[in-house]
Parts: C-alpha cells; structure tokens; sequence
C-alpha cells in the first residue's frame, strides 16, 4: 500500500524533501513507516523517540494501523509560534 508522508519544521531539513510516498505491505502499523523512514532517512534515528505522528488531522501512536491512501504528517516534539 501506498502511504504520503509529509515532513514538518526542520524534519524537512532532515530528510532534504517536504514530503515522500513510502510502500508498506498491508498491515502496517506506524512504527513500521517509522522503521523504514529510518533507514531511508538515517537523520531521523535521533528524533525517533519524540516524532509527533498525525494520519489526517488526528495523532496516533506506534500501534496505528495504516490504511491505503493514508497521509501521515511528522512533527518535531515543539512548534514555535
């Protein structure tokens, strides 16, 4: 299945992209895109533990199960104003 990922504040930087499409077997969960965003993008490792995890415009945890078509946006753990 085909997940949208949007990247935030200096994850962008991190990552050097706004936003990226991952495939995932069906099935799996948040901190399955986790694991494979890590390895992808080895920048994140350091924030894996305090990464904010919104599909749509609710957050959800590490247990998620993601759906096709799904778009998961990922935060760093402060915003400024």
């Amino acid at each position: 299945m085909k997940i949208a990922v949007h990247f935030y504040s200096y994850y962008k930087d991190l990552t050097g992209s706004a936003e990226t499409t991952e495939t995932l077997p069906p099935g799996s969960t948040i901190a399955d895109l986790l694991k494979q965003l890590m390895a992808r993008f080895p920048e994140l490792g350091a924030m894996q533990n305090s990464t904010l995890v919104a599909v749509g415009v609710d957050y959800q945890g590490r247990g998620y199960l993601l759906k096709e078509g799904d778009e998961v946006s990922l935060f760093p753990p402060v915003q400024g104003g």
